[in-house]
């Protein structure tokens, strides 16, 4: 079965990761959630590393305000990094910086939306998966669907 890690930097994460845990489950993949903090915690975290990597399709880390969790994860797996960090109005979004500057050789990709991370994530499990490659079909499909039904709501409105 597939399977995604969410790695969060601290429980305040959970509710922003539970958010992709859900859609991720929409597509049947297996998702394994964790916190350690890169900060307070990096060898708890090259652990989770090591303990997922051979069984695990990618990576989504969850880390707010100094996203280092993201680039530690990225830097020592060969697979995909995921970062969705949780968007904080105290900061007015430029703590989302730490999440995009990288150094060299380190490369997550970041989506904001926790759908959208999981979508990202299904797509790649698709690659390989052809079970979640026909339910991303029949996402594509529902979303045109839906959006065809309010173009014909409003014009017979």
């Amino acid at each position: 079965m597939a399977q995604i890690v969410i790695i969060m930097g601290s429980k305040a994460d959970i509710t922003h990761s539970e958010a992709i845990k859900k859609e991720l489950e929409k597509f049947n993949i297996n998702v394994i959630m964790r916190i350690a903090s890169a900060h307070k915690l990096p060898l708890k975290v090259l652990e989770i590393i090591k303990e997922y990597e051979k069984d695990t399709q990618a990576f989504i880390t969850v880390a707010g305000k100094s996203n280092a969790l993201s680039g530690l994860v990225d830097f020592h797996t060969v697979k995909p990094v995921i970062a969705c960090p949780p968007y904080s109005e105290k900061f007015c979004g430029s703590d989302l910086f730490s999440s995009l500057r990288m150094p060299k050789g380190v490369a997550p990709m970041v989506v904001l939306e926790p759908e959208q991370a999981a979508l990202a994530a299904a797509k790649i499990i698709a690659m390989s998966d052809e079970n979640v490659r026909l339910k991303l079909s029949r996402y594509r499909i529902k979303l045109k669907e839906e959006i065809e039904k309010a173009d014909q709501d409003l014009l017979n409105g």
